[in-house]
């Protein structure tokens, strides 16, 4: 069993960054004392003290009244206080600590990243800024407060790769070196961009956004290009609604990324099977590379993929196989697109 030290001397207390406190006028009896030891028990990453000498108690917890019987959580950051006000037992206490145990403002590291990810506090604001950046967002601290135990706030250094790139790169702006603030919903898998200057007012404000359902969920998108004279367009998160959900005519799609290794196989067939029907209106050959741009409609899982939007229900979407030949793929498009009086011909 754990030991829970009692703490008798004021010149003596010497404590961890976190340290749940619990003073009591007999410390080794009653239902709430052997909850506090049970919690004790149960948690290896807090430093568990008890005292029942009020001098003492001030030492370490200075607002604590005579008569009572308190157990809050010390912390070394600015906000070094915390009271439990809810029942003694294990389970609400083990919650309690769980939800007050990191700083306003946690700052990822390689060692406690672990302990963040792992939060009950699924809603997470991560702040990326250069060190002295960051210092001008001093103010953050009593953002924070006001969101306490509801949206965990986390400050990534934006000029440490290892940690802040792999974040940065779920929204497309691996390349920033600006300040960004972005949130993520880890109950639902959401991620969310604040697109107004980072203020500690727009912060608040995008954090009350968040809690009220009223932010937007963020799907990167590459810059929109120039589709000029170009027989496959190509299709980014910002114009997937225009120029393949809304478009009025068939939409044959390309799902590709980069490091696919047949892909290029498939984008060289799409090419071909784009100037064989270079005259057929009423058929558009797209791409778009999943690993640059995202789309709520657009949900793939392997690379490539080929999908058929058909005109007038774009919602029944047709996947091909990506390992038919082209002769195959072509038949398939007279079979689905081309209308009766259109004579076709296969041979590519």
């Amino acid at each position: 069993m754990r030991l829970v030290p009692r703490l008798q001397d004021p010149a003596s207390v010497r404590l961890s960054p976190l340290t749940t406190l619990s003073p009591t006028p007999q410390p080794s009896k009653g239902s709430d004392y052997e909850a506090f030891i049970k919690a004790a028990t149960s948690d290896n990453e807090i430093q568990f003290v008890e005292a029942n000498s009020i001098e003492v108690a001030k030492t370490i917890y200075p607002d604590i009244k005579a008569t009572s019987l308190l157990l809050g959580i010390v912390k070394s950051e600015p906000e070094r206080y915390t009271a439990y006000e809810g029942t003694f037992e294990m389970k609400s206490i083990l919650q309690f600590l769980d939800y007050n145990k990191f700083p306003l403002v946690t700052k990822l590291t390689e060692l406690n990243s672990v302990r963040v990810y792992s939060s009950p506090i699924k809603l997470q604001v991560y702040v990326f800024a250069k060190a002295d950046d960051f210092k001008t967002l001093e103010p953050l601290q009593d953002v924070a407060r006001k969101f306490k135990t509801k949206i965990m706030f986390i400050y990534i250094d934006i000029m440490d790769e290892n940690l802040a790139k792999p974040f940065l790169t779920l929204f497309g702006l691996e390349e920033s070196k600006n300040t960004l603030v972005t949130a993520f919903d880890n109950k639902g898998s959401s991620k969310f961009l604040l697109q107004s200057n980072p203020t500690p007012s727009n912060i608040e404000e995008f954090c009350s956004g968040l809690l009220h359902g009223s932010i937007s969920t963020y799907f990167k998108s590459q810059p929109i290009p120039d589709n000029k004279n170009a027989s496959v367009l190509a299709v980014v998160g910002k114009t997937f609604d225009d120029l393949v959900f809304n478009s009025p005519k068939n939409v044959l799609l390309e799902v590709y990324t980069p490091w696919c290794i047949n892909c290029e196989t498939t984008s060289r067939q799409v090419e071909k099977l784009a100037k064989h029907f270079k005259g057929l209106d009423n058929l558009v050959f797209a791409k778009i590379d999943a690993s640059a741009n995202e789309h709520p409609k657009l949900q793939v899982d392997d690379y490539p993929s080929l999908f058929l939007y058909k005109a007038g229900d774009k919602d029944g979407l047709i996947k091909l196989s990506t390992k038919s030949g082209s002769k195959e793929l072509a038949a398939f498009i007279n079979k689905h697109v081309r209308t009766k009086d259109q004579a076709a011909k296969d041979e590519l």
